[in-house]
């Protein structure tokens, strides 16, 4: 059984434990939150992030105990699972494994936000969810490329410039959940320095002028926020 030890303190908690402690802590009303916020989830017991990150620093990186919340299948132990899971220990077939289950656009964006990105596994990933059909796999892709765009402050430029290539083939796509990813691994790259900001804009006005609409949407998208007075300023100091 997965056990976690509670930092500063002798107690620990199993998995059923956190159930049982997520179950106290939830909600109708926030549960009627994530509806809103288009986060559906079959399993949920309603507990805000605060509360989730909150007890993930507390718990500390276990992946043992990750693993065993993530076959839970409750919306928040896979979530609390983001930020207790050790990413050295992330395998490929693991990351695909759990990137198959996602079922909608929070839990996706947590994990590579706070998880899949500190990955050695995280560029491999990015090429190969990018050409996957599946809508929250292929979402995963560019939540992930933007996560580790804004996160590794120390990574050459190559990369990012041969990523978006990835981005401009899959701006077409017209599902919600994939061009909103795509627009924002593009804003990501854009920002990341001056040296890429002219690849991404340049990127994000051939989609503008798209004839497909999803890429339009994309192209314009990007653009309102690449083009913005704040980022060039930004740029421009740095």
């Amino acid at each position: 059984m997965a056990v976690a030890a509670v930092k500063g303190r002798r107690e620990t908690m199993t998995a059923p434990e956190i159930l049982a402690w997520l179950e106290r802590r939830g909600s109708r009303r926030n549960r009627e939150g994530m509806a809103r916020y288009a986060i559906v989830a079959p399993k949920a017991f309603g507990v805000s992030v605060a509360d989730l990150r909150g007890l993930g620093k507390k718990l500390g990186r276990d992946q043992p105990l990750a693993e065993a919340l993530w076959k839970t299948g409750w919306y928040e132990a896979r979530m609390l699972a983001a930020f207790v899971a050790d990413p050295a220990r992330l395998t490929p077939a693991q990351m695909d494994r759990w990137t198959r289950d996602f079922d909608n656009w929070a839990i996706c964006d947590t994990l590579c936000f706070h998880l899949y990105d500190r990955s050695p596994h995280a560029w491999r990933k990015i090429a190969q969810w990018s050409r996957r059909r599946e809508e929250f796999v292929k979402r995963a892709a560019f939540a992930l490329l933007a996560s580790v765009a804004l996160h590794d402050k120390t990574g050459p430029d190559a990369p990012f410039v041969k990523a978006l290539a990835l981005v401009e083939r899959a701006a077409p796509d017209e599902r919600n959940f994939v061009k909103k990813g795509v627009s924002w691994a593009l804003r990501g790259i854009g920002r990341r320095n001056a040296a890429l900001h002219g690849p991404a804009v340049a990127v994000a006005r051939r989609l503008a002028a798209s004839d497909a609409p999803a890429a339009r949407w994309v192209g314009k998208d990007a653009l309102r926020e690449l083009t913005s007075a704040a980022v060039v300023r930004r740029l421009k100091r740095r």
